[in-house]
């Protein structure tokens, strides 16, 4: 039931949508589309055309340094290929999502993070496991945490999400995490999902966007939010140095504003992963610019409101997972 409301409420726009009020719109992107990638060219594990003998492992990992690591769990196992982000303090370490797979047997979220670091590495520190936002597919992966020592798992709903980060005004404040050395700023941008946040490395410069801003085909809830959301990311990067957005999926190729249809389960030329921060104050102006729910399309991704099916879709999967 949840795959097949995820399906619905994600499926492409079609053409009766857009004649029913909403507009598109191609919005010129003079952003290098050969920018070089923060993440030093890396080519992901993107799946088979033939799943039944796929040999992949089930999680692709990607260490960018000592204390920091970026999974990506297997298209044949989930077609939404989520990412999850670990970043290592002196004190606790910090997972962003669990991503979409549930079953031990097929991966496990806690040996994967003990294997990638190696155990020395996580011993004696605290676990904290966050959510970009409480779509499944960044929290499934919960149960295979539960249970285990030293981790404190944030519930992926707002009543939670609001308590333990302590923010005195959501959306308009913002809270930290400290983990030892490294203190990440935690910032809320509801629009694509009410309870989504964004968070701020200092030591890589990255903004983790989660589902806000991505490589792929971003749906909105609500529009309002959204802009006013991406309006503080964009004056935060104004006084902040950001060298690159990291989303939480890859959906588009590379070739400027073409998408992988949902459910596609291989990628063989999919879009880098990492977004550079002028593409922030691109999509910024351009929702600025009108009051008016269109879709915005960009070389490297696409923004569209959901409409009113859509909506009342997501409420009712928000109030199944609550």
């Amino acid at each position: 039931m949840r795959l097949a409301i995820l399906i619905v409420l994600l499926a492409p726009l079609d053409s009766d949508f857009l004649a029913a009020g909403t507009s598109a719109i191609s919005t010129p992107n003079d952003i290098s589309f050969e920018r070089e990638s923060v993440l030093r060219g890396r080519t992901w594990i993107h799946g088979s055309s033939d799943c039944a003998s796929n040999l992949d492992p089930a999680i692709d990992v990607y260490a960018h340094d000592q204390t920091t690591y970026i999974l990506r769990q297997n298209k044949c196992l989930t077609f939404e290929a989520p990412f999850i982000y670990v970043l290592v303090g002196e004190n606790k370490v910090l997972i962003l999502d669990t991503g979409a797979i549930e079953d031990q047997a097929d991966f496990s979220l806690y040996q994967s993070v003990r294997s990638a670091l190696g155990p020395e590495a996580i011993e004696n520190k605290m676990i904290l496991a966050v959510h970009s936002h409480s779509h499944s597919d960044h929290y499934t992966g919960d149960a295979q945490l539960e249970g285990e020592p030293r981790v404190t798992l944030v519930e992926p709903n707002g009543d939670d999400v609001k308590r333990f980060f302590g923010f005195k005004e959501w959306p308009n404040s913002e809270a930290s995490i400290e983990l030892g050395g490294r203190t990440l700023i935690v910032m809320p941008t509801p629009g694509h999902q009410e309870e989504a946040i964004t968070i701020y490395d200092p030591q890589t410069k990255w903004l983790l966007t989660g589902d806000t801003l991505y490589p792929g085909y971003i749906y909105v809830k609500n529009w309002g939010d959204y802009k006013s959301s991406i309006a503080r990311l964009a004056l935060f990067s104004d006084s902040h140095e950001v060298s690159a957005l990291l989303g939480s999926h890859i959906e588009m190729t590379r070739e400027p504003g073409k998408y992988y249809p949902i459910g596609t389960v291989f990628q063989p030329d999919e879009a880098a992963l990492d977004l550079a921060p002028d593409n922030l104050r691109l999509l910024n102006n351009e929702l600025q610019e009108s009051d008016e729910k269109r879709v915005l399309v960009f070389d490297r991704f696409i923004v569209a409101p959901m409409n009113a099916f859509q909506r009342a879709l997501s409420n009712l999967a928000r109030w199944i997972s609550q």
